[in-house]
């Protein structure tokens, strides 16, 4: 990988534990939550509840559209960050610490932020173990989810 200036944005390219410091952090782009991806989304998770469906219900609970599902818009940030121009070189992701801030919208457009914000080797040594820090934001620049995945890379 071509070096860069630690701690700042990534530029397009595949990164391995290696390429990688703290506080690098990559701009993952945006995507639009429609409500066709609300529907599919239930269609597959089974989660119909009428805040997602129903737009009339979701106006009667005080909200301006139907509601996503949290984890459609986490799945959605996953696959941004899958798609960046600056992508991760992870083996497997070991888990998700994550936070619903603020409801995301059929029609919002998301975008994600991702730092590095830890990296270790794994007990065996023979691994590295990476954590990041993302921040959701919606087309206005409020913060609708954020959290942290940790990667697992190969040495």
């Amino acid at each position: 990988m071509t070096r860069h200036l630690r701690g700042a944005a990534l530029p397009p390219g595949v990164y391995g534990y290696d390429d990688l410091a703290i506080g690098d952090w990559i701009d993952a782009g945006s995507a639009q939550v429609t409500a066709e991806l609300i529907d599919q989304f239930a269609a597959v998770s089974g989660d119909r509840y009428a805040l997602h469906m129903d737009a009339a219900f979701a106006a009667e609970k005080g909200f301006d559209d139907r509601v996503a599902h949290g984890l459609l818009v986490l799945s959605m940030v996953d696959g941004l960050k899958n798609n960046a121009p600056a992508r991760l070189d992870g083996l497997v992701s070991m888990g998700w610490n994550w936070r619903f801030e603020a409801p995301v919208l059929a029609g919002d457009q998301i975008h994600a932020k991702l730092t590095i914000v830890g990296k270790r080797k794994s007990s065996s040594g023979d691994k590295g173990i990476l954590r990041t820090q993302f921040d959701i934001t919606n087309q206005t620049g409020i913060l609708v989810q954020s959290g942290t995945n940790e990667l697992l890379f190969a040495l």
